[in-house]
């Protein structure tokens, strides 16, 4: 009788319960709070818009169009930021969902966690397609137009929006 071993490899071995469980939902980690603002959502933001691990560079962006938002308008920049996260926030969104050989785009609602990361995805997307100078005005003048609730990330959410009420007769295919 042959008996095969499995063989595992030390990275394999080196992952404990704690990392992937199998049985249980994986729990959430928040960021910590940003050194300036105490917002984890400035941290989140922050994270979102680093490339290649460069985050001091993406903090030095962020921070300087907050300094801009605070020169250019005489409301706190820190809400003006929040307002516009909030305004871009999706309440619903479509999935395609495939019965009987035909796909259907179904409406369902978005999850809070989700709702803030595709508003500051959509923010940080429709920023580096501006023509501004350079990043931190391209941030700040984003921000401006997305909390006064015009501007591209605002567009997408209407989009987004209008997509769910077009295919709303599809809702009962929702799972």
């Amino acid at each position: 009788m042959i008996v095969a071993r499995r063989v595992v490899s030390t990275a394999q071995s080196a992952l404990s319960e704690k990392d992937m469980p199998r049985r249980r939902e994986v729990p959430k980690r928040t960021p910590q709070p940003d050194a300036i603002y105490n917002s984890t959502l400035v941290s989140k933001f922050i994270n979102c818009l680093m490339v290649d691990g460069k985050k001091s560079v993406s903090e030095r962006l962020f921070y300087a169009s907050m300094d801009q938002l605070r020169e250019s308008s005489d409301d706190d920049p820190l809400k003006v930021f929040k307002k516009a996260v909030e305004n871009c926030k999706p309440v619903v969104e479509v999935k395609s969902r495939r019965v009987g050989g035909a796909n259907y785009q179904v409406p369902i609602e978005v999850s809070s966690s989700r709702r803030t990361s595709l508003a500051i995805r959509w923010l940080i997307g429709y920023a580096r397609g501006r023509s501004e100078n350079n990043m931190a005005d391209r941030l700040a003048a984003e921000f401006m137009e997305a909390a006064s609730s015009r501007g591209s990330a605002i567009k997408k959410r209407e989009d987004v929006h209008r997509m769910a009420e077009a295919n709303k007769a599809f809702a009962h295919y929702r799972w």
